[in-house]
């Protein structure tokens, strides 16, 4: 079975002085009964003060992004090996990424690549722009972003990339870039139908079968008020949070309805 994750992106919000009591407030805030996993990404800079606040809660904590080499004069930037001990989770190939640093889909499966060699567990983010959607493309450019990101990651055999990714715990984010941050979301059957289109890219490009293992996240203007419509779907199987994730009361009910499709989904199972 899928598991069922939340993670929050503060993206450049929080400071360290404020980033701990946050990070405290929402996991006592979003203790449910269903196994839900809780990822929260703070900016780097808070990435040990929410490491030590969220001890013993049973949330994780991962980075915002990670650079493709291992060390080097890359000033300003931040690789595998400096996140240990600091995250056990990462987001790679966010679409703010994509648009203020240039990043593409070869680079994203090189960052892949490294974070799945390193032990962090990637959240690695596709989605279409407005003008694609509205031109019948959507499918047509994610499943391209994921082929191109499978391409990069390496050469190893289908076998090879199949355990990496599974054994990996790696989860796809299907982030429509004309909801995030604008207060417009997918509908629950955009997302899931994105979510079919995703794992048969996958599949296509080497998971085969093992693609039906990889938990889909849904990503873009997220809310306790329309988390349920997403939930709903059985192809999706969590969400990548933003501007919410900073409001503990919105976190509490997202997490809330995310346990509840835990358990029923763990119920089905039985």
């Amino acid at each position: 079975m899928r598991p069922v994750v939340v993670a929050a992106n503060w993206k450049m919000h929080t400071t360290p002085a404020d980033a701990a009591e946050l990070a405290a407030t929402i996991a006592g805030r979003t203790r449910v009964d269903g196994p839900v996993e809780r990822v929260i990404c703070p900016p780097f800079v808070c990435l040990a003060a929410v490491r030590d606040a969220l001890a013993g809660t049973g949330v994780a904590v991962g980075a915002q992004n990670v650079h493709h080499e291992l060390t080097g004069a890359y000033t300003g930037e931040t690789s595998v090996p400096m996140l240990v001990g600091l995250a056990s989770w990462v987001i790679l190939g966010h679409s703010e990424r994509r648009r203020d640093a240039g990043e593409t889909d070869a680079l994203v499966g090189r960052k892949l690549r490294r974070a799945v060699e390193g032990g962090l567990r990637p959240i690695v983010c596709v989605g279409e722009q407005l003008t694609e959607r509205e031109a019948g493309r959507a499918d047509a450019v994610v499943g391209g972003q994921i082929r191109g990101i499978l391409e990069a990651f390496g050469d190893g055999t289908p076998a090879d990339l199949a355990a990496d990714l599974t054994s990996s715990g790696t989860v796809i984010a299907y982030e429509p870039v004309w909801a995030i941050g604008t207060g417009r979301n997918a509908t629950g059957a955009d997302a899931s139908a994105m979510a079919d289109t995703i794992r048969r890219a996958m599949a296509d490009g080497g998971l085969g079968s093992r693609a039906e293992a990889i938990p889909v996240l849904y990503g873009g203007s997220v809310t306790a008020a329309n988390i349920g419509e997403f939930l709903a779907e059985p192809a999706i199987d969590g969400a990548l949070v933003g501007g919410a994730s900073l409001k503990p009361d919105e976190m509490a009910g997202i997490v809330a309805r995310a346990g509840l499709t835990a358990e029923a989904r763990a119920g089905e199972r039985e």
